[in-house]
């Protein structure tokens, strides 16, 4: 599932008991993530510092970074230019011109569609594999389980009673809006009947007396949710936001935790070939690429157009991989394919926002990220969005295999904020001393979503895509290093906080120096003058 945060506000309506202060401290500019403690006063990326310093004037050359994710809305004012095209591909001939196997892949691929349309919503990887595992043991009685399944048995146990709780959960959690919705607005729509008017205000609603029990209750009730919504206690937007969480949960119950529901209809593939590959179409946009396409912008927005926003990387063509439902797990397979797909196709870079907790087909994704660490191509994953140590929990993909063995192609980063005090660190994100790399910027990024608009994300979504694109920019100046010294650049390059205590999400304070294994921020500035050293060694040599 894609590692993005929900609205921060549905939560304090629905919380009741967050007062306004308690929200995120005063956004910075649109453009914080680019800017420099130095220059800025801010915990950027020092892209703009690097660019107008020590790259000024420099050559470089193009470099294809893929998006595997929900999808990437290729007509959008600010990514158009930026957009891979397949130089082998004659568009919309039904012809495999590039006899790659797959046809008319003009911008990319989508391993999450067919001939008759696209997936949508999806079930979790937790509901799948339940129902794989209730085939062969719902029936069954402890004393009746043999040996040889005897672990997957205790798996399966154990899995049932986490879906069976996750799902309970969210039911109620799906009840809870629908009624607070449905209070809210009867009360909105009783109010304004009495009151003669399109708008509430706080005003008129304190000047407003009833002792009828129905109109009173209105107006506490409506009074309430307009003071939690802060500054300007707009309704409206209160009741869209509410019913934004009804659409979202009725996914979550009626598709994610449906054991039978079975998307790869849709597809129309074999998903029991693990390895079968030539399946999909060349939509690479999707019913809702809202997800790819802010990632885009994060990597490479037209830095040149004068419009929108800036991307990171000024010389970059973006492959969308279409592999990410907009709603649910993505699945090993698409996984698996959409990494060779990108590697086979030009990509020096994957940017792979997503992640979950368990990986029946992990074999497949090893084998894929192995083929991509022997063609050269750098994975940068997003660690996600649980608040957890993921040394000691399980997310996936990883970049351990089940042998044990370590990519050396491969970096996970978790999500930091703009300042440098105790709320750096994004309350939401993972860590982990052993198992993130570093932190980058991943909170209130304003990046390119569908139809041409814009909007402010939070999530390790937005980190993982921060990276890339300083990554990006290294092998546009740099082509000379490889994937694992362009890793190592990063890494060696971090800004560090020596002595800084942070809050540690989930709870508690921490040394920021051990929520990773470099205790550090990605810093384009000091990557690039990194690489600027030991190019000049090389020369020397």
């Amino acid at each position: 599932m894609f590692r993005y945060t929900p609205s921060l506000r549905i939560a304090i309506i629905l919380l009741f008991c967050v007062s306004a202060s308690a929200q995120t401290p005063s956004k910075p500019s649109h453009d914080w993530f680019l800017l420099d403690p130095e220059t800025d006063q801010l915990q950027g990326t020092s892209v703009e510092r690097a660019y107008n310093t020590l790259l000024k004037g420099q050559p470089s050359r193009q470099v294809v970074v893929a998006v595997v994710d929900t999808g990437v809305d290729i007509e959008h004012e600010d990514l158009k230019n930026v957009i891979w095209t397949n130089p082998g591909e004659i568009p919309g001939n039904g012809i495999d011109d590039d006899k790659n196997g797959y046809i008319d892949d003009v911008h990319g691929w989508n391993f999450i569609g067919g001939k008759n349309g696209n997936v949508t919503e999806d079930t979790g990887e937790i509901t799948r594999e339940y129902a794989r595992l209730s085939k062969m043991f719902a029936n069954v009685a402890d004393d009746k389980v043999s040996k040889k399944q005897k672990s997957e048995f205790e798996s399966y146990k154990k899995i049932k009673d986490k879906f069976e709780k996750q799902r309970d959960q969210h039911q109620k959690e799906y009840d809870l809006y629908r009624s607070m919705y449905s209070n809210l607005k009867m009360s909105v729509d009783t109010l304004k009947a009495t009151l003669h008017t399109d708008t509430l205000t706080l005003a008129e609603l304190d000047s407003f007396k009833s002792t009828n029990p129905t109109l009173a209750f209105a107006k506490g009730f409506t009074t309430h949710i307009m003071k939690q919504m802060g500054d300007d206690g707009n309704i409206d937007e209160a009741l869209t936001e509410l019913e934004e969480g009804v659409t979202r949960y009725k996914v979550i119950v009626e598709f994610n935790y449906n054991p039978d529901y079975d998307s790869r209809l849709i597809v129309g593939d074999n998903y029991d070939k693990i390895n079968e590959r030539y399946y999909g179409n060349n939509d690479v946009t999707g019913p809702d690429p809202e997800h790819g396409t802010h990632v885009s912008g994060i990597i490479g927005a037209d830095r040149s157009n004068d419009i929108g926003i800036k991307g990171i990387a000024d010389n970059v063509r973006i492959m969308s991989v279409r592999t990410v439902p907009p709603n649910g797990d993505e699945r090993d397979k698409d996984v698996a394919n959409a990494i060779r797909y990108a590697v086979d196709n030009g990509a020096k870079i994957i940017n792979m926002s997503f992640g979950k907790s368990y990986s029946p087909g992990k074999e497949a994704v090893d084998e894929a990220v192995s083929y991509a660490e022997k063609k050269g191509v750098l994975l940068i994953h997003a660690a996600g969005n649980d608040g957890q140590d993921i040394d000691t929990q399980r997310d996936f993909p990883s970049r351990y295999t089940l042998d044990g063995k370590e990519a050396t192609n491969w970096l996970e980063v978790g999500a930091s904020a703009w300042g440098s005090d105790e709320s750096f660190v994004a309350g939401f994100s993972n860590y982990g001393k052993k198992g993130v790399d570093f932190f980058a910027p991943g909170v209130e990024i304003y990046s390119t979503v569908g139809k041409n608009k814009y909007k402010n994300e939070s999530g390790t979504s937005m980190s993982s895509p921060a990276t890339a694109g300083v990554a990006a920019l290294l092998m546009s100046y740099f082509p000379e290093f490889t994937p694992t010294q362009i890793r190592d650049i990063l890494k060696k390059s971090t800004r560090k906080f020596e002595g800084m205590k942070v809050r540690r999400p989930g709870g508690g304070k921490i040394d920021f120096n051990d929520l990773s294994n470099t205790g550090g921020l990605v810093n384009a500035y000091e990557a690039v003058k990194l690489a600027m050293s030991m190019q000049l060694k090389k020369l020397e040599n």
